[in-house]
């Protein structure tokens, strides 16, 4: 009777719906007017990519093709640069192929250039792209001839029209004049170098676009980043990701404002920040591909399951890390130490400093550390300038509060200035040398510091980069040290902060003795 009852109501109990992706992203630069057939040629992508190519898109394909296809009133495209992001493996690709001869068959467009970090993504969507021009004796009727040496990949129509991939790199399309950029997984470019020669390819083209399509990228990313907050910025700071950092707009009376800020778009399928990771809704606003394809919540479930969080976050809920999945710390360690800079903890005691230089020599660094009334540690970035001509006076202006100041006396690039801080310096502060296996030491006990959770330090933009990015190195004998040239960024933040942090835990200088001639008031010779 009771296996009978409990039969009854799993058979009753009621299923829950399934979660689809959805069509809309959460975040979206609004169109300017209705859009129809004749404000945007979104719809006619759609009808060629269904009709002529007999590719059935998701939803959310059919609705970024109208609204990144908007005309201008005035005519032409209203964006020519696109951003979209969207979790990992919702189609991209595919899109891409669609827009691609979409731009060569339809529009007529002359030069179509696909471009990827790693070249072989962008070969192999124009493999794609190849394979359906072949497979459609509409589209292969007009084939002239397909290019396929290594580093030349193009195929090109008897009717003029090309599509070339090239290298991710600052050479990249110099000499070329394109009207279709792709670019993709843009997170990877960790300089402006290959971003400034490819999309400068459309500048002579009056209605070109370029489309910049990844998922969510991390501190390194900082072309994707800067293209995110500028966006995020013109449509009023959805997730508050500007925080005073959107780039500067200089009004200045003498120069006409007749900029069109709205030729940058951004569509964002994305978890809202904060959101959990076995949220399904949090999963339906990233993978707009869930229901209607592969992506199935079951694959989602087991992602969850098995990634780190900030893995899973990334990759499948397309949030922003501010450090990188592979950086020197253990995840969550070094956001655990920062502490609220508007409720600072209060430093007792010694205060000690450290200078460093950036590898070019551009800037120069200075962190504080002293320890808080439990005995913490806490560690600060407190000067970041161009430079090093400052630092003599910014440190001596200090010297009421500073107990010693360390650097890299060797094979640093500040090695230099803390010759000439000893010389000018040494009589109002202590300048104490970092080298050696102090240098090491240094290093082994920050990183335990953090990972233990046992230091505390402030929230500063280029020190928080460079924890999230330092690579390691070790010596023969197993211990580390930053390494200053493999780093993709700047480490010289982090190595102030490493260097102040042992000056005051290790390498204090010990007070002088009195001799007890002295304290009686007696010479001695």
């Amino acid at each position: 009777m009771a296996a009978s009852s409990a039969s009854s109501a799993r058979s009753t109990a009621v299923k829950r719906k399934p979660v689809v992706g959805s069509e809309t992203p959460r975040i979206f630069t609004p169109p300017l007017r209705n859009l129809t057939p004749k404000t945007t040629l979104g719809f006619a992508a759609i009808e060629f990519a269904e009709d002529v190519c007999q590719v059935t898109l998701y939803p959310w394909q059919k609705w970024l093709l109208v609204h990144a296809l908007e005309l201008h009133p005035d005519g032409g495209f209203r964006f020519r640069t696109i951003v979209v992001l969207v979790a990992r493996q919702q189609g991209k690709s595919m899109l891409s192929v669609i827009l691609s001869l979409f731009f060569m068959y339809v529009l007529g467009r002359e030069l179509v250039i696909g471009t990827a970090q790693d070249l072989d993504v962008a070969e192999e969507i124009w493999q794609e792209a190849v394979d359906l021009i072949e497979e459609t004796p509409e589209l292969d009727a007009l084939k002239e001839r397909v290019i396929k040496v290594n580093g030349k990949k193009a195929v090109e129509l008897s009717t003029g029209e090309r599509y070339k991939v090239k290298a991710a790199n600052r050479r990249a399309g110099r000499g070329l004049s394109g009207e279709l950029i792709l670019l993709d997984e843009l997170r990877e470019h960790q300089s402006f170098d290959a971003w400034g020669a490819i999309t400068k390819t459309t500048i002579a083209r009056p209605d070109a676009q370029v489309w910049a399509l990844s998922n969510a990228g991390d501190a390194t990313s900082l072309v994707l980043r800067y293209l995110r907050q500028k966006a995020h910025a013109a449509i009023g700071d959805p997730d508050g990701i500007t925080d005073g950092e959107a780039p500067v707009v200089i009004d200045d009376e003498d120069f006409e404002d007749d900029t069109d800020d709205s030729t940058l778009g951004i569509f964002e399928w994305s978890a809202k920040p904060g959101a959990h990771t076995k949220d399904r809704e949090a999963w339906a606003m990233a993978n707009p591909a869930l229901g209607h394809g592969f992506v199935t919540e079951r694959t989602l479930a087991s992602a969850e399951a098995t990634d780190p969080e900030w893995v899973f976050r990334t990759e499948c809920l397309c949030q922003w890390s501010d450090g990188t999945l592979e950086g020197p710390f253990p995840p969550g360690t070094w956001d655990a130490g920062r502490f609220d800079p508007a409720d600072p903890p209060q430093i007792v005691g010694n205060v000690v400093a450290c200078v460093d230089m950036s590898q070019d020599r551009v800037k120069t660094y200075v962190a504080f550390a002293g320890h808080l009334a439990d005995g913490t540690p806490q560690v600060e970035l407190v000067a970041e300038r161009a430079g090093s001509e400052w630092v003599e006076g910014w440190l001596r202006e200090r010297a009421g509060i500073l107990d010693a100041v360390t650097g890299q006396t060797r094979g640093a690039p500040v090695s230099t200035l803390m010759s000439d801080l000893k010389a000018s310096l040494g009589s109002e502060i202590p300048v104490v040398d970092l080298g050696g296996s102090d240098l090491t030491g240094a290093t082994g006990r920050f990183y335990d510091l953090v990972r233990t959770g046992g230091l505390s330090h402030n929230p500063w933009p280029s020190l928080d980069l460079a924890a999230a990015t330092a690579v390691p190195k070790l010596t023969e004998g197993g211990a580390m040290l930053w390494d200053r040239k493999r780093s993709p960024m700047d480490v010289a933040p982090l190595q102030a902060a490493t260097g102040a942090t042992w000056l005051l835990t290790s390498g204090m200088p010990e007070a002088p003795k009195e001799s007890v001639y002295e304290t009686r008031g007696l010479v001695t010779l």
